[in-house]
């Protein structure tokens, strides 16, 4: 079964503020990412994670309230992280009422979007309720920040703090940290419990394969979790794209990123390396032969490390 591990929603593009310029949000011509979009667009994933996103400094919010709606009427397909904004006061409040109440499983953040930094007082609040209550946090990253978002918020390494405090807290990566890869891939190294997901590389060849070849090389790559990316594309779209990652490298002397791996990122059982407890049984239809045979590239096309 795939999982898509980062989708967002939204009523709206005026309910994201500045954060239309964020580009893990959404990209130029993106108009739409209602629910009944993002549903249409989920497969062939049998499960997605819907990621909520919330920043007083952009003045930007997905209400939780539509994604909790969003879950409960497929609470067989979708996990929720509700977007906390560690500014709010009572923002470890929200936390614990969105998990106990409203059924979210984790939470993101993004401290270059909204103006703190990763190892804020505030945040390390945020992050023993999260590791008490098992819950994943995510942190956002994009190709684009917007203008006004504080880029020296946004390095990766800051990260290193949190996962010493709070050995036991699962932390996911957007995007492997761009433009920082090389810091996410030491992360991954160095930290049982810190992941990143490939959101984002489906529309960058190169940047693809660049990251995918190193976190092969330094042996992450089984810590990369499949992501789409919706709305900036689809499941569909985002697992052709890493099956027809090694066809860079044909013709060159460039090394190819064993197909095994490709595969591996595209079935990784998310919730069950964060521990999440599993909605019910995805449709069946939702579960079909993963890697589209129309965009197969055979192993003999492409060269072996």
């Amino acid at each position: 079964m795939i999982i898509d591990s980062h989708s967002h929603i939204w009523s709206s593009p005026g309910c994201l503020g500045a954060g239309k310029d964020f580009s893990c949000l959404m990209q130029e011509e993106i108009e739409q990412a209602q629910p009944e979009i993002h549903q249409s667009s989920m497969d062939p994933a049998g499960i997605s994670f819907v990621l909520g996103f919330i920043s007083r400094h952009l003045e930007a919010e997905i209400p939780n309230s539509i994604i909790s709606t969003y879950l409960q009427s497929y609470p067989d397909r979708l996990f929720g992280f509700a977007g906390i904004d560690p500014s709010d006061q009572d923002a470890v409040q929200q936390v614990d009422r969105l998990h106990e109440e409203e059924g979210f499983v984790g939470f993101t953040l993004c401290p270059a979007c909204q103006g703190f930094h990763p190892c804020d007082t505030r945040a390390m609040l945020l992050y023993e309720l999260a590791q008490e209550n098992n819950m994943p946090v995510y942190f956002l990253y994009g190709m684009r920040f917007p203008d006004i978002a504080y880029m020296e918020y946004a390095q990766p390494l800051a990260i290193d703090e949190i996962a010493r405090s709070f050995p036991s807290l699962k932390i996911i990566i957007s995007h492997m940290g761009f433009p920082w890869v090389e810091q996410t891939i030491s992360l991954l190294a160095k930290h049982t419990h810190i992941y990143a997901d490939v959101a984002g590389l489906s529309k960058s060849p190169w940047l693809a394969y660049r990251s995918l070849t190193l976190a092969y090389e330094c042996r992450v790559i089984e810590k990369l979790f499949f992501a789409s990316d919706f709305p900036n594309d689809t499941v569909k779209n985002a697992v052709e794209a890493l099956f027809n990652l090694n066809k860079i490298t044909l013709d060159s002397v460039l090394p190819a990123v064993p197909r095994e791996h490709l595969r591996g990122i595209v079935e990784r059982d998310t919730p069950k390396i964060l521990e999440l407890s599993s909605p019910s049984p995805a449709p069946s239809s939702a579960s079909s032969e993963v890697e589209p045979t129309s965009v197969d590239v055979s192993q003999d096309q492409v060269k072996s490390p």
